[in-house]
């Protein structure tokens, strides 16, 4: 019987005698469970010093005081002395109005008040020369007295005389009518008297009259005035112009909006809209790292400057009424002003009011104390080490 031998390769001469070969996992896998056990710490680590006490929103936005600016008065536009965003100074000149009916109601008004001073300085005189005739109606009501004094004791006498004999009866009678002559002229001279201090009293009333027409054309020259400066539209403050609506020659109307003015880079600041849970531990002064969606390697320095007084819902056009209807509880937001401070110019030269910003404050006590998670496990290793 043919038997068949199957014949099996031999093995290699240099796998006999060598034991189980490892793999690299098996050489690797207590180095790196350490390290991972390592990162691990120094996360927790970081967790436990910085990372729990980082409060952090996206809903931030760079913020301005932009001032619209439209005219007092209407007119056309007669000029228009700076480009589109161009820098200016407070004062000066944007847009200029054609200012000849301007012109011409402030001379009308200084016509007015010249001749209102005139009839002023008129009544003055009227108002000396009738104090001179009281003075002489009051002479004249001395001198009548005068008189009357004299007629009646000739009367008297006349009277004794012309009883004992001694005088006619005709001369007594002309005593007599001296003497009436004399009380009438005192009677006269009372009533002129008393006509020339109410004509004073009269011009009098005329003068504060007057003096009151003085200051009501003295205020139509100041208001025409200032109508007639208003026809420059000036800068309110520095900044950069913007949204220019004015047309050379168009005509416009009071309270039109013709440019803007928006605030220099550093009046500017960060409105960053936290959540009502995030706010216990927000103080003012807090340290803030700020990054503008704009500028992907930006990152700015600032400081909490102050929280709203009430939730940003409020401040709202249609505030939310949680009395009516069925109730959903929603976090509130709460607006906060982040002050840009000690940053360079260079820096704050790329912000524009509108940008979308990443606000994170850091709460903790020390904020200068390690921020990155590295510092913060040497800082902590440094403790321990320190420790009794």
């Amino acid at each position: 019987m043919n038997v068949l031998s199957e014949t099996r390769p031999a093995p290699p001469a240099a796998s006999i005698g060598a034991g189980p070969r490892r793999s690299p996992w098996r050489l690797l896998r207590w180095p790196l469970l350490a390290l991972a056990l390592l990162a691990l710490a120094i996360g927790a680590n970081w967790w436990l010093l910085v990372g729990r006490w980082m409060e952090s929103t996206d809903n931030a936005y760079v913020q301005g005081d932009i001032a619209v600016l439209a005219p007092r008065i209407e007119g056309h536009v007669a000029a228009i002395r700076v480009a589109d965003h161009q820098r200016v100074s407070a004062g000066d000149a944007l847009i200029e109005l054609d200012g000849g009916l301007w012109r011409a109601r402030l001379a009308e008004a200084e016509a007015t008040l010249a001749e209102t001073r005139a009839a002023i300085a008129t009544n003055r005189q009227q108002l000396a020369q009738q104090r001179a005739q009281i003075e002489s109606a009051e002479a004249q009501l001395e001198q009548a007295r005068a008189e009357q004094v004299r007629a009646l004791g000739e009367a008297r006498r006349a009277g004794e005389l012309v009883g004992a004999g001694w005088t006619s009866r005709q001369a007594n009678e002309r005593a007599v009518a001296d003497q009436r002559k004399a009380d009438s002229a005192v009677a006269a001279a009372l009533a002129q008297l008393s006509v020339a201090r109410q004509q004073l009293d009269v011009l009098e009333a005329m003068q504060a009259q007057q003096e009151a027409r003085r200051d009501q054309a003295a205020a139509a020259v100041e208001r025409a005035r200032i109508d007639l400066g208003n026809t420059v539209i000036r800068a309110p403050f520095d900044g950069i112009t913007g949204n220019r609506a004015a047309q050379l020659g168009q005509f416009v109307r009071t309270g039109q909006q013709l440019i803007a003015v928006a605030p220099p880079p550093e009046r500017q600041w960060v409105t960053a809209n936290f959540k009502e849970t995030q706010l216990p531990r927000f103080r003012p002064g807090q340290p803030v790292r700020l990054k503008v969606d704009a500028f992907p390697g930006l990152v700015l320095q600032g400081r909490v400057e102050s929280l709203a007084p009430a939730t940003g819902a409020l401040f709202s056009l249609l505030p939310p009424e949680n009395a009516t209807g069925n109730f959903t509880k929603i976090v509130q937001r709460v607006p906060v002003r982040l002050a840009l401070d000690g940053e360079a110019a260079a820096k704050l030269a790329l912000l524009r009011p509108g940008l979308s910003v990443a606000a994170e404050v850091d709460t903790r006590e020390d904020p200068t104390a390690p921020r990155d998670a590295w510092s913060a496990a040497l800082a902590r290793w440094r403790d321990w080490r320190g420790a009794p």
